[in-house]
């Protein structure tokens, strides 16, 4: 499969510009693009599936594994010409806790085997920008930077000076973007406004870029560094047999299910409807989820919270992903039969973030389900990082004591009742989130390619 990685020095150098674009300008070309983000981050990949028409997969060794990062790449990958994978922060940022740069960009493109672009601000900056690139290639020689890209230069001599300078260290520039307002996308609280709550005007974006990166970026150059990747010594992952896969890696398999078995259900079981929020209030969600899901033997219906008024025919399972409910949480109060139903709902309910919100009795004073007890509201403190969470209330999806690896991305609090059982622990936090029998809501992120098992146990449940 040939690859590349977008890394940068540092965040904001113009990633998200440059990677966007170049799978935009590789699918005009008639490419078939597959698109990859490292880290947890919900938002760049929706306009990555903009830019190539098919869903954007997030690699994050701390939520998965180090073992399925590949694995999950080739299977995002199937049947493409080309993978493109934009990093998270600067190339060796990653997660403090794990330490040594687990879970950066650099540690991914060592997993994926990958050469790296390095996508550099030269706004501020002359010849003393080989310096800095010369620093990148030089700290790691086990990550691989293959060329440069220089973003927001400022004519065609600053141009020159870079590149010059640049080529005397040995690595060839790539590209050169100009500083171009038509590139910014508009921001808010956590980022990027996602590409779902501005379709139309989201799709003019990702034109841009594709057009931008198109008329100032060596393609065939790119193309030559991704063809030149090595093969990778995996096999594609199988939702089908992941459980058995992570049995196999130690990690624990589902309720009822034996070693000779995939996860789906017995023969002639019937298959529960799980219904998914989606719609511009509920955008954050991993492809792999809803995969394990079916998979596990449930059909996945999709549903709007901001304009259905029914749960889809059938429903036997809810799930309820992460997003931004205080954008919408007057249109959300104001869609009062769905409010009702799912207050009523007697069956299976698992809930991130976003999710939990909609479910509290309240967010910023305006109605919500009232499913669990606890009022929400917007802050000024974002709550970033990843978690090892500990389960201290049996839930559709796990079971206490065991643990396992989330990440939080919030700028709401949650105050709940006296009597509300907690979901999670982890280091330096009180009780997390709300769990009984039938239900978990939390602001817990996870990735459920990394503990299949709780596709198998929700679609049981819900069965």
């Amino acid at each position: 499969m040939p690859r590349i990685v977008v890394a940068a020095p540092a965040s904001g150098s113009g990633k998200t510009t440059v990677a966007t674009g170049l799978m935009a300008a590789l699918t005009a070309r008639g490419l078939d693009v597959s698109p990859h983000k490292v880290g947890p981050d919900y938002i760049d990949p929706g306009y990555h599936a903009l830019a190539a028409g098919r869903p954007g997969r997030n690699l994050d060794p701390w939520l998965t594994s180090e073992d399925l990062v590949a694995p999950l790449f080739l299977h995002g990958a199937r049947g493409a010409d080309v993978a493109v994978v934009e990093g998270v922060m600067g190339l060796f940022d990653g997660a403090e806790a794990a330490g040594g740069g687990f879970a950066s960009t650099a540690h991914v493109a060592r997993l994926l085997d990958a050469p790296v672009v390095l996508v550099v601000d030269a706004s501020s900056a002359g010849r003393s920008i080989a310096a800095l690139v010369h620093g990148f290639v030089t700290y790691d020689s086990t990550v691989r930077i293959g060329g440069v890209i220089l973003n927001r230069v400022g004519s065609d001599r600053h141009e020159r000076i870079c590149r010059a300078a640049i080529e005397e260290t040995g690595l060839p520039v790539l590209g050169a973007l100009r500083r171009n307002a038509d590139a910014d996308t508009p921001s808010r609280h956590l980022g990027l406004i996602p590409a779902a709550e501005r379709r139309a005007d989201a799709v003019r974006t990702v034109e841009r870029l594709g057009a931008l990166v198109a008329e100032s970026c060596d393609l065939q150059g790119l193309l030559a560094l991704a063809h030149a990747a090595p093969p990778i010594g995996a096999r594609p992952w199988d939702p089908a047999t992941a459980d058995l896969t992570a049995a196999a890696a130690g990690r624990p398999a589902a309720p009822g299910e034996d070693a000779v078995r995939p996860a789906g259900p017995a023969e002639g079981a019937a298959r529960p409807v799980v219904a998914v929020a989606g719609g511009p209030a509920f955008t954050f969600g991993y492809a792999e989820n809803d995969e394990l899901l079916a998979a596990a033997g449930a059909d996945v219906v999709p549903f709007d919270p901001l304009r259905d008024e029914t749960l889809p025919e059938g429903t036997r399972g809810v799930v309820i992903g992460g997003g931004f409910p205080e954008m919408y949480a007057a249109e959300l109060a104001a869609n009062e039969p769905l409010r009702r139903q799912v207050a009523a709902f007697g069956g299976p309910i698992y809930a991130e973030c976003a999710g939990l919100l909609y479910l509290a009795r309240t967010l910023d004073g305006a109605p919500m389900c009232g499913v669990v007890d606890a009022e929400a509201s917007m802050t000024s403190r974002l709550t970033l990082g990843y978690r090892e969470a500990v389960a201290v209330t049996d839930s559709p999806v796990a079971r206490t004591g065991e643990r396992f690896r989330g990440h939080e991305f919030h700028r709401t609090a949650v105050r709940r009742g006296p009597d509300a059982a907690a979901a999670w622990r982890w280091p330096g936090a009180g009780p997390e989130g709300f769990a009984a029998p039938l239900r978990l809501a939390s602001y817990l992120h996870l990735h459920w390619a990394g503990s299949p098992e709780m596709a198998s146990r929700f679609a049981g449940a819900c069965r």
